[in-house]
């Protein structure tokens, strides 16, 4: 099949710290496949960032979210052009490494064959860009399960905003006991109920589509035991009141999604509703929060 032209935005910027903020803010901006972004330094110490996409961009929008990220400066000097057919999603992606995280690891389909035997592998499709445990919250969120798991066994397990589906899968492969997994968008569902095929969870993982705690779905798996929902700070600060609501006395919830600075706002939304956290991970600039009910 003879591949479109790639249109590709790109920019520099001044240091490594930097650009990986920018990448993982531009990362949770666009689901999966829409865009494949990546940074490399220059030998002069900056870095490039640039990102592919299928179809033309929009152009101010673009502009807009690199202003956000990186300054009004920055965004001024982003730049478009077209380049060579390719599948720049799966060739950046096929670049990574295997990713471990406590006693899982995350890995493309390319590195199969390098997974140790004592882990908990979780295969996503090179393809997908959101949720291949590279980004930091996905692994901050892999981490507290590992550290969960230690101390406790949940019985009744959701994944909220599942996305690729690698949390739920994760907590099935580690629990052998059924999750229920939603999401709001319905190629997610999809993407996450093939990826549960592709790792044998389909039996344990069951995912739906679904707006915040709407579908009578919740209501019949619940109260839970464990929540982890990896989805942005605002909506998280909106859920406190309906999760609360479907939490069993003592469960514990996997928050992350959030940038450092938004931590404390979100801490202070699930304390008011009888949360208490007890562990906080940061990641790249990134938090992920670990919570406690009190009864």
């Amino acid at each position: 099949m003879q591949l479109s032209p790639t249109h590709r935005a790109s920019f520099s910027i001044g240091n490594e710290a930097a650009a990986r903020r920018v990448v993982d803010v531009l990362t949770e901006m666009f689901f999966e496949g829409d865009a494949a972004v990546a940074a490399f330094e220059r030998p002069d110490g900056q870095w490039d960032v640039t990102l592919h996409f299928a179809e033309a961009p929009d152009q101010a929008g673009l502009r807009d979210l690199v202003a956000t990220s990186a300054g009004n400066d920055i965004a001024a000097t982003l730049a478009f052009d077209t380049v060579e057919a390719k599948d720049w999603v799966k060739a950046s992606l096929e670049d990574l490494v295997p990713v471990p995280a406590g006693r899982f690891i995350v890995h493309g389909s390319h590195d199969r064959d390098r997974v140790a035997p004592n882990k908990l592998a979780v295969e996503i499709e090179a393809a997908l860009a959101f949720g291949t445990g590279h980004h930091g919250t996905t692994r901050g969120c892999l981490l507290l399960l590992d550290h969960v798991l230690k101390h406790a066994r949940p019985k009744r397990v959701l994944d909220l905003g599942t996305g690729t589906g690698v949390l739920g899968i994760a907590a099935a492969k580690a629990l052998h006991l059924r999750v229920l997994a939603s999401d709001i968008d319905p190629p997610s569902v999809r993407v996450a109920a093939e990826n549960a095929a592709l790792n044998e969870t389909r039996p344990y993982v069951r995912v739906i589509r679904a707006t915040g705690f709407a579908a009578p779905d919740f209501a019949r798996s619940g109260p839970f035991d464990l929540v982890l929902a990896n989805i942005l700070a605002n909506p998280l600060r909106q859920l406190a009141g309906p999760m609360a609501r479907h939490l069993a006395p003592g469960a514990r919830v996997i928050l992350s999604g959030l940038l450092t600075h938004q931590a404390p706002a979100v801490i202070a939304a699930y304390r008011a509703r009888g949360l208490v956290p007890l562990r906080h991970l940061r990641i790249e600039g990134w938090s992920s929060l670990l919570l406690r009910k009190l009864s």
